[in-house]
């Protein structure tokens, strides 16, 4: 259904009943919102958690890659050396003076030091490789425990909207088919006192001679004013629009049945 044009010679009353029209409206949106609760924002922050320990352990693989490659070159370093020194040897035998000999020597235990050089890094890297691996296994476990919680919150996530969706998707269209109703001056007036007030109410009816909005009884000419349906009234005290009780529980019985109607 086209939402309806904005007219600004609406009577007042036309104004007034489009106003908590839209608000019974929204008010409903809010309540299934609620009903919600902290879920998105929950699954919202276990997506980020999951996004950043990803990460974390693509870091921890790289890191434990670099390690084991260090072993390996000190290890094929050992093996080099260890062949040097049998060559050296061999060499040894063979000498014409001390001097080869002696230079020869020096080969040897150079080549005897860096064996020695490459067994102490080889334990350094084979402890870091260790805690590392400890590290990797405590960030998977986490991990799987954070995505089990993320698919349970998605669970109870996904089953509220679904009991919810038709119901919201039906409130949306009939709050913006309403807000197109109303001329922008009474519309900014209405979002701007839904938005600084904590539970969105910026149309309330008269109860018991109060204010729905500060519980604070209203001069009786004032209640004959709203009553009669001829001008905008807001409550002094929370600054809300206010209408009579007739009037609201006949848009909330017209909303009643248009939301029973979506639904079915």
């Amino acid at each position: 259904m086209a939402a309806a044009k904005k007219n600004t010679e609406n009577t007042v009353e036309e104004k007034l009943r489009a106003l908590y029209r839209l608000q019974l409206i929204d008010s409903a949106i809010d309540k299934i919102r609620i009903i919600r609760g902290e879920l998105p924002l929950e699954v919202e922050d276990l997506q980020d958690e999951i996004a950043g320990l990803d990460t974390r352990l693509s870091n921890l693989k790289t890191e434990l890659g670099e390690a084991e490659q260090r072993i390996s070159e000190r290890k094929n370093s050992i093996i080099d050396s260890s062949e040097l020194i049998k060559k050296y040897e061999t060499q040894q035998k063979n000498v014409r003076n001390n001097r080869e000999f002696d230079s020869l020597s020096k080969e040897i235990e150079f080549q005897s030091l860096e064996i020695q050089l490459s067994e102490k890094r080889m334990k350094e890297f084979e402890a870091q490789l260790i805690q590392k691996k400890e590290i990797l296994d405590a960030a998977e476990a986490n991990l799987n425990e954070r995505k089990k919680d993320l698919d349970h919150k998605n669970v109870e996530l996904n089953g509220i909207i679904k009991e919810t969706e038709k119901e919201e998707k039906a409130l949306l269209k009939a709050s913006a088919e309403a807000s197109a109703t109303i001329e922008d001056r009474l519309l900014n007036a209405y979002k701007r006192i839904r938005h600084s007030v904590k539970n969105g109410l910026a149309v309330v009816p008269v109860e018991r001679g109060s204010s729905g909005g500060s519980f604070i009884k209203i001069p009786p000419q004032r209640q004959l004013d709203i009553a009669a349906r001829k001008k905008i009234i807001l409550d002094e005290h929370s600054g809300r629009l206010l209408v009579d009780l007739e009037l609201a529980n006949e848009e909330t019985e017209k909303l009643k049945q248009l939301t029973q109607k979506a639904m079915a």
